[in-house]
């Protein structure tokens, strides 16, 4: 992010005039500054001011200097500024939308202290802080404020994050809270977030973190949840001061603090998810910034300082021109600004999801921005300024964008369509598809609002190329498949979705309506198509015809107009429609009825009355007439009842019309005098069901408003007689039987008899409705009732008037029923039959008369047949033995099965004629296995055959004849109708039928015969494949006789015969064609061949011309030389080409010489020019006089090659004088020296080159020489041959280097000797540098093969006295070395004295090496573990030497855990007062007092030694440096503790004792800091609880187990040390790396501990003695006095006591009880502690006996 300086807004006063807040309004449009004399003003996007108004005070009594404003934000949607007051107040100002409009207050919130800060980061929410610590939210649409949350401190800033969902508020002391209005899902926690170390006036709300600043001169960055990021220190610039204020981009990726005289930028970097600080924007004499406001798009930034001044700062990253046509804003990773160069708009592109923006295009004619981040696509409409942006995973950018569609972006990526709607951030739908024409894809979007549809969103697209499929985009579910028999070329929805049309690959033209899923043809030969925009009116082209559909809903009322030319497009716009189309070169456009197009948009949109106005400028026809139906019925069921009245009067249909002119004056009556809409009022509601003929629910509404009256008229006024009788009885309404009357009277006066008698048989008058039912002649009726009533059949007058009607009206199937009901069954039968009921017949036949039933079976079918009811008639035909009649019938009802079934079952003879009839009908189906097996069972063999034969079926037919004919007979039937079909120039048809009969050569010839050559190949392809070239060769050999050379060519083609096509054509001199065919077929090489030949043909110079053509005349040349045709050749050179001439000759000499013609070939070489070649051909075949003759006469240059290969060719015949003197004729001695080589003749050979060739003789010596080495000993004997003559000719270097050669592994005495010749030549005829190189390869030789004297005289020789030296000790020639060093380099004694003692070192000669170096030998028997050779040895040197190797052993045996055996070594040699064994003592005390089951009697011993050895260490410490140093001290505590257990030991080996021994234990605890803790609480437990003092065993043994729970946790933090309060027992003591007991000796103190505290008959004290402290403590409690510690049991003494000069003291009563036991026990342990206590003290106190 970069700051650049634009302009200054307001410029800066000289003295203090803050610029109090600034605010960018949402819209981008507007900026406010609020100065110090509290008005705000307002700018424009470009700084330009416009307009301004000053704020008021909360009571204008307190005047206009009594507040300030503090902060000011706009509403989201830029009509309103909040201002926040110092006076406890927020104005909301209504500024309005235009520059000028009026500004109002709309709303205040009055507080209760001042506003400090402000945000508005949502409709109808002003967040704001107060000086009491609170945040509260003030709503505008309710006027009402409340309480967010509480602190106890001001608010000093407020800041709200990128999406506006969360504030942060930051107070004076530090504290920083966050607050969410809803989850804004990121699970970030809500409440205090952080403190920061000083107020936090500039805070800001990144995308990814928050930064504060304030006036500690730092920028914090911190995370989510609080915790410090990153921090930028800037109290080290003392230019810098408090940052004041801070704001963060809209992206949130960039955060700009102010503070004085600068701005500091910083920049979030995503991929190393740190802040990064841009250069600072320094601006001198700025003073400090008071306020920062971001304009929302990220352009601009605008600061106000402390003296009045505002800047205005362009933001960018980067700008980049794209096209020359847009300007890229990149003002931050992921916000880019595009600015349309032309027209000055602009588009902020930004990523919801803060991803960087990689790349902008903009695609689609200028129009629509497409962008791609990590993991998001950006889409948007630069007309629009609608944005999108959807999750679109990395894909490659292999993306395909179509916007053929306004409101919505199709992408193809992979074989899917993706659908992405212009300001929607999801997907709005994905479908597989491999189509991506965007005419094979319709999108319809919201596009015509339609009554009672909200999101109408429809695709229909190809599932394949002959299937549509339509998908609901905002329900997604499928609304149909469409498929269709063709390929499907183009297809589009109307605007509501509703119908689609598709074209077909054969142009016919389709209308799907998607709602009724139903399909219809509109047109063929459709050329072009489209809807109407705005309406749903089609416009098509059908060949010369304009065809409009007007109503689409009316798919058959079109309307067409003849046009000469073809439609090119569809204009609409300004209440006009054209079809412009293109006429030759003129344009013509055709203007549609425009009203007839509203009308369908006007009747969409639900606009009636629109739809009424275009209908009545219209002239009535068919489509108007339907469309006055349309809106008719729409009307109504709109109830908008006035249009519905004028469309029927439109229609005519008068009647409708009054009534609804009717039902509207009610309607209009009833608004007028009870308002609302009259409508709604039950008459005019009963009315319109009326006219749907709905008269239950007209009905209903009267019966709800209790107008029974009114229903019941109507009713009556509708005759609807029996619903108005209904309606009376279901009310009781009391004029019921008034309304019966009324009914029946009107019946017979309307002359309804039939109603009549309905009504008197409901009211049980039964004679009475038959009497009316047989006058209104409805004689079926009365018998009806007359059967089903006894009393009436019983009357026979009346059933025989009844009979005689039905008879006489031909009811005769009725009149039957009832003679059978009076058992009459002889005319109740005659009835039957004649009515044709013959199933009543037979049934009554069957009970009546038996004998009838066959009768009337055949009768019945008769009948049927009569009927056309052949089906039925069948099975009677059956039932009555009929069985030609039911064939017949089968046959009439193309029953096939069923009459072949039949006839199946025949064994009449004359049935067989049916079989024929069956048989043709099968063979018309084309079943002729069924027709062909009716036909043989018929007899008709022959008309079998016909068929088949007829139906081209040769095979089947072949079959069946050979069923009944000989072989030859249907070989002759065949070929003779073959022959007949040939006559017919039928060939197919004749060929079927000899491939039929196994004749295919037959059909050949037929074919050959009529000179059909094509069928002629295909067939023997077929049958004779082998002979198929053969045929094409015959066939084309005689078209070429028949000189119809192009089909000969042909064949001689399909024959892959070409060469024999070019000779045809080359005979028949058609150069052309055999060149053409040559070309086409042979290649290249045969093009040439073909024009050579067509070229020597014509000859002279028409064949240069031709070949000139053809650009072959070099290719002549060469072909005629290669195939001899040397004349030919010759005449085209001669024409045209003489430069090939010697070229020519070149090749006819070579001819000549292959022939053997040498003279001829000579005479041809020469006029050629290469005498040369002649030469060699001379020299080739041994020729030499020729070859000297030609070569002196033409080219004298060869003669020394010819008497080179003469040369040659005697050496090959090992004539090698004669060779030597040819080569030295030819002057080519080297030669000769080659070839003697080459005959390994090495003698002759340098003998030449000593003679001829003397600079190059040493070359070939060394070449000489590598080839005797490489050939072994015979080689070696050679080289020292060579050398010696080397030698003699006093070449001495090359002598050596022979010599130096010299290998022979199996005479390693030559070698040697070999060697000692080189260097003794070297040393005396060879330079100083030579020889020494020549000894230093020799030396080493010899010294590899024990020579040492030889190789060391050699060096000596050379004063190389090292080298001697080294030779030497190789040779382990000590005494030699010593005395050359010593005689001649006395330097180099100490070299050999140390390479000795390494030699004794590597050898293990350690005894030896003690004479030598005696550090060196004690380090060697250390290092091998010798430790008793090594002090043995070091007890002969000084002191020092053998302490330090006491004290190496020492340091041994403690790593190895021999501590016992590291006392005993001290024991024995003493411990001195080195600093460097302190840590050996001390680690050998640790390890001791460390050791396991060591406090009984029989370790007093190692006590007493350990304790010898520190008294030993102490007395000497005492008399060295170390005297009373810390060190000095340290031993002397670990002196008293080994005498401690050195007389605890004693102690407890005498029984009188033991309190001694506890008491011991008790004093070891204070020396807890050395002695292991467990252990010491452990021992002194036990050893408490053995005297029986228990209150101490059980303090002491619960610490112990306390110890071991601390130690198992590794921390004695939690210790209980309480116990052990005014106690000299330490505190802090160094935890033991393992326990000193086992868990089961743990779990033993554990169970006593517990059973002890159980019994509650301790108390857990230590006992205290005289001083009231601790009886084992030195140190009283109260007075901090010292005591001394008894020497026998270390507790105090007090006043009874024995003191041992010059120091030392003891109880008395210890001492005394120590002296006695000592005395009677005689224990040597207790004297030995006596003997110590008097060496340590310098005496002992008198007493009355000693000890012995």
């Amino acid at each position: 992010m970069q700051l650049k300086h634009l302009k200054t807004l307001l410029t800066a006063q000289d003295g203090a005039a803050k610029v109090t807040c600034l605010a960018w309004a949402p819209n981008n449009i507007k900026l406010a500054v609020c100065t110090v004399d509290r008005v705000v003003l307002l700018y424009d996007e470009q700084g330009e001011r416009r307009d301004k108004f000053s704020t008021k005070p909360l009571d204008s009594k307190y005047g206009k200097q009594s507040y300030a404003v503090n902060d000011m934000a706009f509403s989201p949607d830029s009509t309103k500024i909040a201002i926040g007051q110092s006076d406890n107040i927020i104005f909301v100002y209504r500024i309005g939308e235009d520059w000028g409009d009026k500004k109002a207050i709309c709303n205040k919130f009055v507080q209760t202290s001042a506003v400090t800060c402000l945000v508005w980061p949502a409709e109808h929410a002003v967040v704001y802080g107060l000086v009491d610590g609170k945040v509260r939210l003030a709503n505008t649409q309710t006027n009402k404020s409340s309480t967010i949350y509480g602190t106890e401190s001001c608010v000093v800033s407020l800041a709200s994050n990128v999406s506006g969902k969360g504030i942060l508020s930051g107070h004076a002391d530090g504290t920083v809270v966050r607050y969410f209005f809803d989850g804004d899902g990121s699970g970030d926690s809500q409440g205090k977030l952080l403190v920061h170390p000083c107020p936090p006036y500039a805070l800001a709300w990144g995308a990814n973190s928050i930064m504060v600043g304030g006036c500690d001169k730092k920028v914090v960055a911190y995370g989510r949840e609080g915790h410090v990021l990153q921090t930028f220190d800037y109290t080290h610039d003392p230019t810098e001061k408090e940052l004041t204020v801070a704001a963060t981009s809209p992206s949130g990726q960039s955060v700009v603090f102010g503070s004085y005289d600068r701005l500091r930028v910083f920049n979030w970097a995503p991929r190393r998810s740190v802040w990064d600080e841009a250069k600072t924007k320094e601006i001198p004499n700025l003073y400090t910034i008071t306020c920062l406001a971001w304009k929302k798009d990220g352009s601009r930034l605008c600061a106000g300082t402390l003296c009045g001044g505002v800047e205005l700062f362009d933001c960018c990253l980067r700008r980049s021109i794209y096209k020359n046509k847009f300007e890229m804003t990149y003002v931050g990773l992921s916000q880019v600004i595009v600015r349309n160069l032309s027209t000055g708009t602009r588009v902020v592109l930004k990523s919801y999801y803060g991803y960087e923006i990689e790349e902008v295009k903009i695609m689609g004619k200028d129009r629509y921005l497409v962008a791609h981040t990590s993991d998001t696509l950006l889409l948007g409409d630069l007309l629009t300024n609608k944005l999108s942006e959807v999750p679109w995973p990395g894909s490659g950018g292999n993306e395909k964008f179509f916007f053929e569609n306004e409101t919505v972006c199709m992408i193809f990526n992979a074989g899917e369509l993706s659908l992405v709607e212009y300001s929607n951030n999801e997907i709005l739908g994905s479908v597989r598809t491999e189509f991506m024409n965007p005419h094979l894809i319709s999108v319809r979007l919201n596009e015509r609002k339609q009554r009672g549809v909200e999101d109408n969103k429809k695709l229909a697209y190809l599932i394949d190329i002959k299937t549509i499929a339509i998908v609901d985009l905002a329900e997604g579910y499928n609304l149909g498949t469409i498929s269709h028999n063709s390929k499907i070329d183009w297809l589009e929805m109307n605007e509501t979705g509703h119908k689609l049309l598709f074209r077909d690959k054969k142009l016919r033209l389709h209308l799907y309506d998607i709602e009724a899923g139903a399909k219809a043809t509109l047109l063929s030969f459709c050329s072009y198509v489209q809807w109407v925009p705005g309406s749903d009116v089609v416009v098509a082209q059908n060949r010369g015809n304009l065809c409009i559909w007007y109503s689409i809903d009316s798919p058959e009322s079109i309307t067409m107009f003849p046009i000469k030319g073809d439609i090119v497009d569809l204009e609409r716009s300004d209440g006009k429609t054209d079809v412009v189309v293109t006429e030759g070169v003129n344009t013509v456009s055709y203007t549609l009825d425009e009203g007839l197009i509203e009308f369908g948009t006007a009747v969409d949109d639900g606009d009636y009355d629109r739809a009424t106005a275009f209908l009545e400028t219209l002239e009535m026809s068919p489509e108007t007439e339907a469309m006055w139906k349309t809106l008719s019925k729409l009307a109504l069921e709109a109830q908008q009842l006035h249009i519905a009245e004028r469309c029927f009067a439109a229609l005519g249909d008068v009647s409708t019309s009054r009534f609804l002119l009717q039902t509207n004056q009610i309607a209009d009556k009833v608004s007028q005098e009870m308002g609302g809409d009259g409508t709604a009022f039950f008459q005019v509601q009963a009315h319109v069901a009326m006219l749907g003929k709905n008269f239950k629910l007209a009905e209903m509404h009267y019966v709800e408003q209790s107008a029974i009256d009114e229903a019941i008229e109507m009713y009556q006024e509708l005759h609807m007689w029996d619903d108005c009788i209904a309606l009376a009885e279901a009310k009781g309404h009391p004029e019921l039987d008034s309304l019966r009357r009324n009914y029946y009277q009107w019946l017979t006066e309307t002359g309804q008899d039939e109603k009549a008698g309905e009504v008197k048989e409901g009211q049980g008058d039964f004679q009475g409705a038959i009497n009316l039912y047989l006058k209104a002649g409805l004689p079926a009726k009365a018998a009806r009732l007359a059967i089903g009533r006894p009393e009436i059949t019983s009357n026979s007058e009346a059933v025989g008037r009844i009979a005689s009607s039905l008879v006489k009206g031909e009811f005769y199937e009725r009149a039957g029923d009832l003679y059978e009901k009076i058992r009459n069954n002889q005319r109740a039968l005659e009835c039957y039959c004649k009515g044709g009921a013959f199933r009543k017949a037979v049934e009554l036949a069957r009970l009546a008369f038996p004998a009838e039933v066959v009768r009337l079976e055949e009768a019945w079918g008769d009948y049927l047949v009569q009927q056309k009811q052949m089906d039925a008639a069948i099975n009677h035909f059956i039932e009555a033995g009929c069985s030609l009649k039911a064939i017949e019938a089968a046959i009439a009802a193309r029953q096939w099965k069923k009459a072949v079934h039949i006839l199946e079952l025949q064994e009449d003879s004359s049935a067989a004629k049916y079989y024929v009839k069956i048989a043709q009908h099968y063979a018309s189906m084309q079943n002729y296995e069924v027709a062909e097996q009716l036909f043989v069972k018929g007899g008709h063999i022959e008309d079998a055959i016909d068929m088949y034969t007829a139906a081209g079926c040769w095979e089947e037919a072949h079959k069946l004849a050979v069923k009944c004919m000989t072989e030859e007979e249907v070989m002759a039937l065949y070929i003779s109708r073959a022959q007949e079909l040939e006559r017919d120039g039928k060939f197919k048809e004749a060929e079927r039928l000899f491939s039929t009969v196994k004749q295919p050569d037959l059909a050949i010839t037929m074919y050959k015969k009529n000179r059909m050559f094509d069928d002629v190949i295909r067939l023997v392809a077929k049958y004779h494949p082998d002979l198929l070239t053969e045929t094409h060769l015959h066939l084309a050999k005689e078209l070429e006789a028949e000189s119809r050379f192009s089909e000969a060519e042909y064949h001689f083609m399909e024959a892959e015969e070409w060469k024999a096509a070019v000779h045809m054509y080359r005979v028949s001199d058609m150069w052309e064609d055999a060149h053409r065919v040559a070309k086409s077929h042979g290649g290249a090489g045969a093009q040439k061949q073909v024009a050579y030949l067509w070229a020597r043909s014509l000859g002279g110079e028409a064949a240069v011309k031709l070949l000139n053509k053809f650009g072959l005349l070099e290719y002549a040349i060469e072909a005629a030389s290669s195939n001899f045709s040397f004349e030919f050749a010759f005449d085209i050179a001669r024409l045209a080409c003489k430069e090939k001439i010697p070229e020519i000759h070149l090749k006819h000499a070579m001819y000549l010489e292959d022939e053997g013609k040498f003279p001829e070939a000579e005479v041809e070489f020469v006029k050629a020019g290469k005498p040369k070649e002649a030469v060699s051909m001379y020299v080739h075949n041994k020729d030499w006089a020729s070859a000297q003759r030609v070569a002196e006469g033409h080219d004298p240059e060869s003669v020394f090659e010819v008497l080179v290969h003469q040369a040659k060719f005697c050496f090959e015949q090992r004539e090698f004088q004669k060779a030597e003197a040819f080569l030295l004729r030819a002057q080519r001695p080297e030669l000769a020296v080659k070839y003697y080589k080459d005959a390994d003749m090495w003698s002759d050979a340098i003998r030449i080159c000593k003679e001829y060739l003397p600079n190059k003789l040493s070359l070939l010596q060394e070449e000489y020489e590598k080839e005797t080495s490489k050939k072994g000993v015979r080689g070696a004997d050679g080289l020292l041959g060579q050398a010696r003559e080397w030698e003699q000719s006093g070449e001495y270097s090359r002598a050596v280097e022979c010599y130096l050669k010299v290998k022979d592994d199996s005479n390693a005495a030559l070698m040697e000797k070999c060697w000692m010749k080189a260097a003794e030549l070297s040393i005396k005829f060879l330079s100083g540098e030579r020889a020494t190189e020549v000894v230093r390869l020799v030396g080493p030789r010899l010294s590899q093969r024990r020579k040492y004297n030889d190789a060391a005289e050699l060096y000596l020789n050379m004063d190389l006295i090292k080298e001697a030296i080294d030779v030497f000790i190789g040779g382990e020639e000590w005494n030699k070395a010593k005395r050359v060093a010593k005689e001649l380099e006395p330097r180099y004694e100490d070299y050999v004295d140390q390479k000795y003692k390494e030699h004794l070192k590597n050898q293990g000669k350690v005894d030896s090496l003690v004479g030598v170096d005696v550090m060196a030998a004690l380090d060697m028997y250390a290092d091998r573990g010798q430790w008793e050779k090594c002090l043995d040895t070091a007890s002969k040197q000084n002191f020092k030497i053998l302490h330090k190797y006491v004290a190496l052993y020492a340091t041994h045996l403690i790593k190895e855990g021999e501590v016992l055996k590291a006392l005993q070594l001290y024991i024995q040699h003493g411990a001195q007062p080195q600093g460097g064994n302190f840590n050996i003592y001390k680690r050998l005390f640790l390890d001791m007092i460390n050791l396991p089951e060591t406090d009984g009697p029989e370790s007093y011993r190692m006590w007493a030694d350990l304790r010898s050895l520190l008294l030993q260490l102490n007395e000497n410490l005492s008399r060295s440096a170390e005297a009373n140093s810390p060190a000095h001290d340290d031993f002397e505590q670990m002196l008293l503790i080994a005498h401690y257990y050195a007389t605890r030991s004693a102690a407890r080996g005498v029984e009188q004792l033991i309190s001694i021994a506890a008491k011991l234990s008790v004093s070891l605890l204070r020396h807890t800091d050395l002695i292991p803790a467990d252990k010491a609480f452990y021992e002194a437990g036990l050893a408490c609880r053995a005297v029986g003092w228990e209150n101490m065993a059980f303090i002491f043994l619960n610490h112990f187990l306390d110890l071991c729970d601390a130690i198992d946790e590794g921390s004695l933090d939690s210790l209980d040390h309480s116990d052990f309060l005014d106690t000299d027992i330490p505190f802090e003591v160094p935890i033991p790396t393992k326990l000193c007991v086992t868990d089961a000796q743990r779990e033993q103190i554990r169970d006593w501990v517990l059973m002890v505290s159980m019994d509650n008959r301790l108390e857990q004290v230590l006992p205290r003695d005289e001083r009231n402290s601790y009886e084992a403590s030195l140190v009283a409690a109260h007075t901090g006095l010292r005591s001394l510690p008894c020497i026998l049991t270390g507790y105090p003494v007090l006043k009874n006591k024995v003191l041992l000069a010059p120091v030392g003291a003891a109880n008395k009563d210890d001492w005394n009880k120590f002296l006695m036991a000592t005395k009677t026990t005689h224990s040597p342990e207790c004297q030995d502690v006596l003997n110590f206590i008097n060496q340590r003290c310098g005496g002992l106190p008198p007493s009355g006996f000693s000890f012995h």
